[in-house]
């Protein structure tokens, strides 16, 4: 069997008729290299494997490979190969030469919309998502990969050919229904299985969302400081995004004034507010409520890691408080189990639940019929509600690791909030420290933050960097923790604080 790029030589062989078969093989080669068919990097198969698979001797193979590396196409890395060289020699034709230019330079007046533009102007995807200290990933080496694939396997043999087909009515009913006996118990959300709509994670429910309830101009609350996926997603689609301050108590609404207009979407994480960490009292999740009522807004519930509470019972959600609440629950597997399984879910009201679901279907289409139906059983057999307890040992161990570490080597100011909760915390940083300089210079280190004050719309009013302890075992806590406690003494250093290694950090923002 040949590989891709077997079946590229081969191709280009066979359109070279004259000359000797290794003055073709090496210009077959050369041709694939200077075009960019085999990219700089490539690494290119055995001499003796490549031999076999076009059929040729394995010495006509080295001549071409040699003469190759001669003129500096090619370079041999001891003990893992031959690759194609990253710098490669200024030798293309003039002719292609040119026409690339014609390409590009065509290719030059493409534009984006001004939507698009704003949106990567706010970007704040990494292109790192998984190590040490990343935030909002769980440790998906303890997700029992062998339970899931003996359902997987159980499944698959006895599969509805409907379920290789687009799914219908949001989602695969068997999960829709899990989710519901599964909500109940745990977060005490009352809702049915015809409300619930499986979605390709917590970005695509928040898109469908926006398009089907806001018009261009519609105001939406977001948490100040909050995550920016929310605050994209909604501005993408024209929505006016109003930044509310979060105080200890989590979002702390307004005082109408004389230019007020109500919120058409009040977006909360009320469990475990992100990135700050807080959590909304009862007091203040009633007059939440009350509000949306006399207004008609919707509130947009994110319980994106209620799971992992380590001390006291957490306080039921939002939607279950009231009969009929006026809110949209938003779930993710994604900080429970991996997050690259893509699968969320919004609990809808009834009155909004059809139109949203034919909406979503009528947007993305869904599918994933085997491994919604895996997940379905997954739930109903026990084994999520097992491996959630697991993983919140676990996390609990390492966060209090980390905050014995911080305390140690730091002093105990350096913790913002101590909810005991969820899956990052925010080590707390002085004003005179540029906390997105920081982790840039940690990130260099293989240590992967991110700065509080991105998570800003307005000017930050804390400094701080937002540490992900899910992917650090306990044991090896102060060991990874250790770049930031020297890339932040040097900073205090530079900053003229070398004196004040346990400085007085302000109040967070009333």
């Amino acid at each position: 069997m040949r590989s891709l790029l077997g079946d590229l030589v081969a191709h280009r062989l066979n359109q070279m008729t004259s000359g000797a078969l290794s003055k073709r093989l090496y210009d077959a080669l050369q041709n694939a290299i200077q075009h960019g068919a085999i990219a700089p990097g490539t690494r290119l198969p055995a001499s003796r494997d490549l031999a076999t698979e076009l059929g040729v001797s394995r010495n006509t193979v080295l001549a071409a490979y040699e003469q190759l590396q001669s003129e500096g196409y090619l370079q041999t890395r001891t003990g893992s190969g031959t690759f194609v060289s990253e710098k490669l020699p200024d030798s293309a034709p003039a002719v292609e030469a040119s026409s690339v230019k014609a390409k590009t330079s065509s290719l030059s007046h493409y534009r984006l919309s001004r939507r698009g533009d704003r949106l990567l102007s706010r970007s704040r995807a990494g292109a790192h998502q998984w190590g040490a200290f990343m935030p909002g990933v769980p440790d998906v080496s303890h997700f029992p990969q062998d339970i899931w694939r003996k359902i997987e396997r159980r499944l698959h043999n006895r599969l509805p050919m409907a379920s290789l087909s687009y799914s219908q009515h949001g989602g695969y009913v068997q999960l829709q229904q899990a989710l519901v006996e599964y909500l109940h118990v745990v977060r005490s959300v009352n809702c049915s299985a015809d409300q619930i709509l499986i979605t390709a994670g917590t970005h695509q429910a928040l898109d469908v969302l926006a398009k089907m309830l806001c018009d261009s101009g519609d105001r939406a609350w977001i948490e100040e400081p909050g995550y920016w996926g929310i605050r994209n997603v909604l501005a993408v689609n024209g929505v006016e995004v109003v930044p509310v301050p979060v105080d200890d108590n989590g979002l702390n609404p307004p005082l109408p004034d004389a230019d007020f207009r109500p919120p058409r979407l009040i977006c909360v994480t009320p469990s475990h507010q992100y990135p700050l960490g807080v959590v909304m009292g009862l007091e203040r999740r009633q007059a939440l409520l009350t509000l949306a009522r006399e207004w008609g807004s919707l509130i947009i519930e994110d319980d994106y890691d209620s799971e992992f509470r380590f001390a006291e019972t957490p306080i039921p959600a939002l939607q279950g408080l009231v009969p009929d609440a006026p809110v949209i629950y938003l779930g993710t597997f994604s900080k429970t189990l991996y997050p690259g399984l893509r699968i969320s879910y919004a609990v809808l009201p009834k009155a909004l639940a059809p139109r949203i679901k034919m909406a979503h279907s009528e947007l993305y289409r869904g599918g994933n019929g085997l491994t919604q139906l895996t997940l379905a059983a997954f739930i109903r057999e026990g084994h999520y509600a097992a491996h959630v307890r697991r993983m919140r040992q676990i996390y609990s161990k390492r966060r209090q690791a980390l905050i014995e570490v911080i305390e140690r080597e730091l002093g105990p100011e350096y913790v913002m909030h101590h909810s005991n909760a969820g899956l990052h915390l925010v080590l707390a940083l002085p004003d005179s420290i540029d906390d997105v300089a920081l982790s840039a210079e940690l990130e260099q280190k293989g240590v992967l933050t991110r700065p509080l004050s991105l998570y800003y719309t307005a000017a930050a009013q804390r400094r701080g960097l937002i540490l992900g302890y899910a992917c650090v075992e306990a044991e090896a806590m102060a060991a990874t923790f250790a770049p930031i406690v020297a890339s932040l003494t040097s900073s205090l250093h530079q900053a003229g604080a070398a004196a004040l290694l346990h400085p007085e950090l302000p109040d967070p923002p009333a």
